[in-house]
């Protein structure tokens, strides 16, 4: 029976093997405002296609969401990606999530057959498809918490079944300041492939924070975001593939290599709905910068564009849309001071000034009107007025007394 069960093993370690990036569509960017603030995700809040990076984002969601975006890469492969956002209460809501990450008509030619002529060639598609569930709930008026699930079928050379699970937290540490922490993979991030291996990565620690800042003479607020590199693990953090082995220390081991690795951007918000971004996606190169635009159409229609560049590759061109069918039917309630404590200090334009209802005064103190006043007058009791007597007067018209 050992024997048995140490073969067991043997087999299952021979199989099973530790990789980087294991299901790595899982990190790629989806919603186009995060992807202009340098791929920022996790400390942006209110960015529903980034809930596989930022869950505890839920904790505040007030109304429902509908979102799409559309990213076409180099050797035209495609990221769809659609997301749906449905409050449960006041404290919590639940996120799913649906991607296509692949490329299609890809000319394929079995081995030992001939090259056919012209373009007939047979074509094949690969891609990956991801379900994903979040939700989010606020503890306390300064600290949310986040849990996402995440699932993955691989459809290429072999087919093949991943998952993986994230928490994360944000802390309300001042009046605009906001901290938060993602551990990726907190049940490892695995792979089984049609072949029978087994693919694994370990889990990872992420820190983000983001900054608001209120200039009402611009009518609007800036708000400033970063994301770290890993925390725990050595990896390659340079865009610049020459570069890739000389920027991957460990946290512990080079503290400016591990800064260098994050990611950031600044966005101004215009009260009436504009939006501006600019980022890095990498500190490492100034020929990462990313760059974008967002417009807020009616309040239930957002629409995203974002421009990133690479030192390497191609540029890519990002497009995203949310739609809330609650909000299409009905007026936002004014926004209570929580995440972004700067959109709650500016007033929108369209919304109109609180009416105070006028204190009630007491009864003694309102003037009476004159009817009330003579309904409330004491009874008096009523006098005649008899005629004084007067002495007749003679004739003659005067007269004396002796």
């Amino acid at each position: 029976m050992s024997v048995v069960l140490l073969a067991f093993l043997a087999s299952a370690s021979f199989a099973l093997e530790r990789v980087v990036g294991a299901n790595s569509t899982f990190d790629m960017e989806a919603g186009a405002r995060s992807a202009a603030l340098g791929s920022a995700t996790m400390a942006v809040d209110g960015d529903y296609l980034g809930l596989l990076s930022n869950p505890y984002q839920l904790a505040h969601a007030r109304y429902s969401w509908v979102n799409f975006s559309h990213t076409e890469y180099y050797e035209d492969t495609k990221y769809d990606f659609a997301s749906a956002v449905f409050p449960l209460s006041d404290r919590q809501s639940l996120g799913i999530a649906f991607s296509r990450f692949g490329a299609d008509d890809i000319p394929w030619i079995k081995e030992g057959e001939p090259i056919p002529e012209g373009e007939q060639y047979n074509t094949i598609s690969i891609a990956d498809w991801v379900f994903s569930v979040s939700w989010g709930r606020r503890l306390t008026d300064r600290l949310d918490l986040g849990v996402s699930f995440h699932g993955i079928y691989r459809d290429m050379d072999q087919t093949g079944f991943g998952f993986r699970s994230d928490v994360g937290v944000r802390y309300n540490a001042l009046e605009n300041l906001y901290l938060s922490a993602l551990l990726k993979g907190w049940t490892s991030s695995a792979a089984r492939w049609e072949s029978g291996e087994v693919e694994y990565s370990s889990p990872e620690v992420f820190l983000a924070a983001s900054y608001a800042i209120p200039i009402s003479y611009l009518y609007g607020s800036l708000e400033m975001y970063w994301q770290s590199a890993g925390l725990l693990h050595q990896e390659s953090r340079a865009m610049e593939f020459d570069d890739a082995e000389e920027l991957d220390g460990r946290f512990w081991e080079n503290p400016v290599d591990w800064l260098s690795g994050g990611h950031g951007g600044v966005e101004f918000n215009f009260d009436f709905g504009l939006s501006l971004r600019a980022g890095l996606a990498s500190f490492t190169t100034w020929r990462s910068f990313t760059a974008g635009a967002g417009l807020v159409i009616a309040h239930f229609v957002k629409v995203d564009y974002a421009f990133e560049n690479h030192p390497v590759l191609s540029p890519i061109h990002r497009v995203s849309v949310s739609v809330s069918p609650y909000l299409f039917s009905h007026v936002p309630t004014p926004e209570k001071p929580h995440l972004t404590a700067a959109k709650a200090a500016q007033k929108p334009l369209d919304e109109e000034p609180e009416e105070l209802e006028p204190e009630s005064e007491p009864e003694a103190s309102k003037p009476e009107t004159l009817e009330k006043q003579v309904e409330n007058a004491p009874e008096e009791p009523t006098r005649t007025l008899e005629p004084e007597p007067q002495e007749s007067v003679p004739a003659g018209g005067m007269y004396w007394e002796e």
